[in-house]
């Protein structure tokens, strides 16, 4: 509504607060104009984000420990509700239990996808209110979550989540006034090492809090997927063309686009037939 006041309304508006691979890919093509938030709301600081080895988890409960006392809230992020068969992942529940024994005279919540709505809502409610210091969770708390008093968020087998959901998770945190970090716990496989590229996306989320450089490393990491089509990462459509480097070269083919249909419409046609021919029924929306 206070767009409208202020002017024209737009036939479509889209917000994206990480976008994904394609959808950066895309918004380089898009003919559409765009304006970037660039700015943390006020009151609010910056993120610490630090790389832990599970191997510390006890340094990092001590820390807990240590937030509690101060009055702050912490979350817990495990990838499983419960342990697996197939999966050798932390998970919610054992986690939950675990941190209830380390840490007595704190309440310590569990909060997942399969518990009846009226729990979950009572879960929240709880912690909102100051009442639980530490929530341990699933990635449920993604989006939708706001609790300023929350100033510690961990993150177990990091390693495990793409950077999108990384940095969503991450915005829990640091929507107070206080100081926030987020501890990216993370596992090594049988000789030692996390591999590569778990290590770029987690040197990524340690090097900058910034959405739209996480967006840009997440398109290097992943690629574009389809232009015209349902895959949203992996190998890029273009033969020549680098999204990344080559920006001027997308701005002057946007520019060009129009004037060579219009002109040209018969050369424009056959770009296409040559190009995107086998994406043909894309191109009918």
């Amino acid at each position: 509504q206070k767009l409208a006041e202020h002017g024209m309304e737009p036939h479509m508006l889209m917000m994206s607060a990480t976008p994904i691979p394609r959808t950066l890919a895309m918004s380089y093509y898009a003919d559409l104009d765009v304006s970037v938030i660039d700015e943390l709301p006020p009151g609010r600081t910056p993120i610490v984000t630090k790389l832990i080895a599970d191997s510390r988890k006890d340094e990092v409960i001590e820390r807990i420990g240590a937030q509690v006392q101060a009055g702050r809230q912490v979350y817990w992020v495990c990838p499983l509700i419960e342990e697996s068969e197939a999966l050798d992942l932390s998970n919610a529940t054992a986690t939950h239990a675990d941190l209830s024994e380390a840490l007595p005279g704190c309440m310590v919540g569990l909060l997942h996808s399969r518990m009846p709505t009226a729990e979950k809502k009572a879960v929240m409610a709880l912690f909102t209110s100051g009442q639980m210091g530490v929530l341990v969770s699933t990635t449920v708390i993604e989006v939708g979550v706001d609790v300023p008093n929350a100033s510690l968020m961990v993150i177990e087998h990091a390693e495990r989540f793409g950077l999108s959901q990384l940095h969503q998770l991450r915005g829990r945190v640091g929507r107070g006034a206080a100081a926030s970090a987020c501890v990216l716990l993370y596992a090594t496989n049988d000789s030692g090492r996390v591999g590569e590229t778990a290590k770029e996306r987690l040197r990524a989320m340690a090097e900058t809090n910034d959405g739209f450089e996480i967006a840009r490393r997440d398109l290097e990491i992943r690629g574009p997927g389809e232009f015209l089509g349902a895959r949203q990462s992996g190998d890029a459509l273009l033969r020549f063309a680098d999204l990344a480097t080559d920006t001027v070269l997308l701005d002057w083919a946007r520019e060009l686009a129009p004037v060579m249909l219009d002109r040209y419409p018969d050369l424009a046609a056959k770009h296409v037939a040559r190009w995107l021919g086998g994406k043909s029924d894309y191109l009918k929306a």
